[in-house]
């Protein structure tokens, strides 16, 4: 299993921005598509983005297309999101997850704990 830690969460007004990142120890973090999912308040956890093993590839989710960048440093076992021009419908706990590919996010080898993003307005 592989584990992952989140950091970077934090409070932003609106239009602001974030930068999470998602690390883990394991040296296969390479063999790992990753990608970032998010659960509102009241609302189930929603697919955000994914990037492939080398980080040529990336699939967004329609809601944060132009406004969060995936990325990776696979030399430090790291995967970051940039969010910018937040808004308040932000608002959620954003968990990190390793996956098998990142054009099927739903197939997670693991979570992240998780990390809380509040925008304001």
């Amino acid at each position: 299993q592989v584990q992952l830690v989140e950091s970077g969460g934090g409070l932003v007004q609106a239009g602001g921005s974030l930068r999470l990142s998602c690390a883990t120890s394991v040296r296969t973090f390479r063999t790992y598509a990753m990608g970032w999912f998010r659960r509102a308040p009241g609302k189930e956890r929603e697919f955000v983005v994914a990037i492939s093993r080398s980080g040529d590839s990336t699939y967004y989710a329609d809601s944060v297309k132009g406004r969060f960048t995936i990325s990776r440093e696979n030399a430090k076992n790291t995967v970051y999101l940039q969010m910018n021009s937040l808004k308040p419908e932000d608002t959620a706990v954003y968990y990190c997850a390793a996956l098998l590919s990142y054009s099927d996010p739903g197939l997670v080898v693991s979570w992240g704990q998780g990390t809380q993003v509040t925008i304001s307005s």
